[in-house]
C-alpha cells in the first residue's frame, strides 16, 4: 500500500447454549464503544462495500475483514490460494497477514506471487518469528520475508506468537527483536511495528508495560473470549487508549470448532468480532467457499448494538468459561514448533495438548 501521512453443535447443544444466560461479567469493550458517537469510525459504507476502519492514529484505512496468511498457505494449491487472494482484493479486502514461519515459508511465498500488479492495493503485514532469539536473526528473517513476498517493504512488521511467560524479557533483552523493529523502521523496510500473541492478557500487558510505540497489537477477540482469560476485557481498553490499533484474530474460536459444536453460526462470530473497536478482524480463508461467506457478512457490514453483544456473550458464557472453546489459550495445541522448539518444549506430535 502506498504510505501516506503518520500521526502517531448439534441442535440440542445449541438450545442449551441459547438458554443458559449467565452473565459474562463486565466487558470493558462496552464502554469504550458507548463513549464515542461513532466508535468504529466506518467509511466506505454501502450495501454492497466493504466498509474501512481506522488504523489506530495514522491516516490508514483497512477493510473490517482481513486475509489471514496461514490459511493462504493451506489452500489445496496455489491456483485457488491465488484465485482467494484475487477475488478478496477485487472485493475491497485491503489487509493482507502472513508470518515468516507460516508453512515453512509457503505461505508468503504464495502470497507474493498473487499480489503481483497489487501490492499498492493492500496493507501487507507479516511477521518475524524469532520466539526468543536475537535482532540479527530477526533482520535475516526480515529479509527472506520481503524476497518471499515480493516486495521492497512491509506496511506492518509483528512480533509473532508472544505466548510464553518470559517472551516479553526476551524481546525487549538488549540485541533483541525489538531492537530489529526499531531498526528496520529507521531503514524504511517497514512502516508499523506490533506484536501478537493468543495465550494470556497478562502477557500482552507485560508487553505493554514497557511503554514501547507499538503501532499495532493483535490478539483472540470473539464472543467466547469474554468468559475466559479475556483480552476483550484486559487488553484492548488498554490497546485504545494508547491509540494503537487493536488487530482481532481467532473470530470463529480457533479453527472453527465452537462452530462444529454448534454454538453460534459463522456469520454471528464475525459479526460480532467486526462490532469490536478494532482496525480489522484477520480471518482464516482457505478456500472459495469460506471467502463468498466472509465477503458475505463484510459487505454492508452494520455493527451489533450493545445489547446483541452482551446477549451472544450470556448465550455462550456457561460453555466458554473453562476454556475448551479457545484451545489456543487453554493448551499448547496451537503453539508453534519454533517457539516449541527454542523454549525448550515437546512437539506437537509428543505433547499434541
Amino acid at each position: 500500500m502506498k504510505p501516506q501521512d503518520n500521526h502517531s453443535a448439534g441442535p440440542d447443544r445449541r438450545d442449551f447454549l441459547q438458554a443458559s444466560l449467565v452473565g459474562a461479567g463486565a466487558v470493558l469493550a462496552v464502554p469504550l464503544l458507548a463513549a464515542a458517537p461513532d466508535p468504529l469510525q466506518l467509511s466506505d459504507v454501502g450495501a454492497d462495500k466493504i466498509p474501512r476502519k481506522p488504523f489506530g492514529k495514522t491516516n490508514e484505512r483497512l477493510s473490517v475483514i482481513g486475509l489471514g496468511g496461514f490459511s493462504i498457505g493451506s489452500a489445496p494449491s496455489y491456483k485457488e490460494a491465488e484465485q482467494i487472494v484475487h477475488e478478496a482484493i477485487d472485493a475491497g479486502v485491503n489487509f493482507c497477514d502472513n508470518a515468516w514461519e507460516y508453512h515453512d515459508g509457503r505461505s508468503e511465498e504464495w502470497m507474493g506471487r498473487a499480489l503481483k500488479g497489487r501490492r499498492d492495493k493492500v496493507f501487507l503485514m507479516t511477521k518475524v518469528c524469532t520466539h526468543g532469539r536475537d535482532k540479527k536473526v530477526a533482520m535475516q528473517q526480515l529479509e527472506e520475508s520481503l524476497k518471499r513476498l515480493q516486495t521492497d517493504h512491509l506496511d506492518l512488521w509483528q512480533i509473532h506468537e508472544v505466548v510464553y511467560d518470559n517472551d516479553p524479557d526476551l524481546h525487549f533483552a538488549k540485541g533483541g527483536v525489538v531492537e530489529a523493529l526499531e531498526e528496520a523502521k529507521k531503514a524504511g523496510k517497514v512502516r508499523y511495528v506490533g506484536f501478537t500473541g493468543h495465550k494470556h492478557p497478562n502477557i500482552h500487558m507485560k508487553m505493554l508495560a514497557h511503554d514501547f510505540p507499538f503501532d499495532s497489537v493483535q490478539m483472540p477477540l470473539n464472543c467466547f473470549d469474554a468468559s475466559y482469560r479475556s483480552f476483550e476485557k484486559e487488553v484492548l481498553p488498554e490497546v485504545v487508549k494508547r491509540g494503537m490499533a487493536g488487530l482481532g484474530m481467532k473470530s470463529m474460536g480457533g479453527g472453527g470448532q465452537p462452530i462444529l459444536e454448534g454454538a453460534i453460526t459463522p456469520q454471528e462470530a464475525l459479526r460480532y468480532a467486526m462490532s469490536l473497536p478494532v482496525a480489522v478482524t484477520i480471518s482464516g480463508i482457505d478456500s472459495l467457499a469460506v471467502l463468498h461467506q466472509n465477503l458475505a457478512v463484510a459487505r454492508g457490514f452494520t455493527p451489533m448494538k450493545l445489547d446483541e453483544m452482551e446477549a451472544l456473550r450470556k448465550r455462550c458464557a456457561k460453555e466458554a468459561g473453562d476454556g475448551h472453546l479457545e484451545l489456543y489459550k487453554s493448551t499448547k495445541k496451537y503453539d508453534g514448533a519454533l517457539g516449541r522448539e527454542q523454549h525448550g518444549y515437546p512437539t506437537v506430535q509428543e505433547m499434541p495438548l
